[in-house]
């Protein structure tokens, strides 16, 4: 007659050895061969997208990437928004201030004085909203096509370039609307800086 004991223990064994089986199976499929199916996938269908849609200027260099925003300081480029974290893309979000926090109101304040000074011929009243206010995410790249050419007039200034070429250069970079409906007309701030580079450089 068989023992119980050693029955009971003998299905342990085997059930603990399907499941070591069944485990590395799972580990080798999720942790290992899908992964590389995916890389591999858009590495193939989306090589820009799956390397972070990175951007080079004339001489090959990467210089940024098109998703996320960076600070301009040279006044003769253009500006973008209003940063919540700096321009480092290892961090993203707002403070989600009310209109009435003490900060926002400071740094809203600031961004309209910085305007002023470098903007004398443009009154506050045609500043757009987006140029002293952050977005959700405080990475976006983008301006309104208006936020770019209110700023032709200081930028015509500084490059000597007219302004109606200036305007132009704005035209050609502005973004319409993904499949017409969703999204507004935006601009990208970097390729446009980037074009504008190599207008000054012809």
């Amino acid at each position: 007659m068989n023992n119980p004991a050693n029955a009971g223990s003998e299905t342990a064994r085997l059930s603990l050895g399907i499941v070591i089986r069944i485990s590395f199976v799972f580990i080798v499929l999720c942790g290992i061969v899908y992964p590389l199916l995916c890389t591999g996938a858009a590495q193939l269908l989306f090589p820009s997208q799956a390397n972070g849609s990175m951007i080079e200027n004339s001489e090959g260099e990467v210089v940024g990437s098109e998703l996320i925003g960076q600070k301009f300081d040279d006044p003769k480029h253009f500006q973008g928004r209003v940063s919540s974290i700096d321009y480092k893309a290892e961090a993203s979000g707002s403070n989600n201030y009310a209109p009435s926090n003490p900060d926002m109101l400071k740094r809203t304040e600031e961004s309209i004085e910085a305007w002023k000074q470098n903007n004398p011929d443009v009154p506050v009243s045609s500043l757009p909203i987006d140029l002293i206010t952050n977005s959700g995410s405080g990475l976006d790249p983008h301006i309104t096509p208006e936020s770019a050419k209110v700023q032709v007039p200081r930028i015509s200034k500084l490059t000597g370039l007219e302004a109606a070429q200036l305007e132009k250069l704005v035209d050609e970079h502005t973004e319409a609307r993904e499949l017409g409906v969703f999204g507004e007309p935006r601009v990208n701030v970097l390729k446009l800086n980037l074009a504008l580079d190599a207008l000054l450089n012809k």
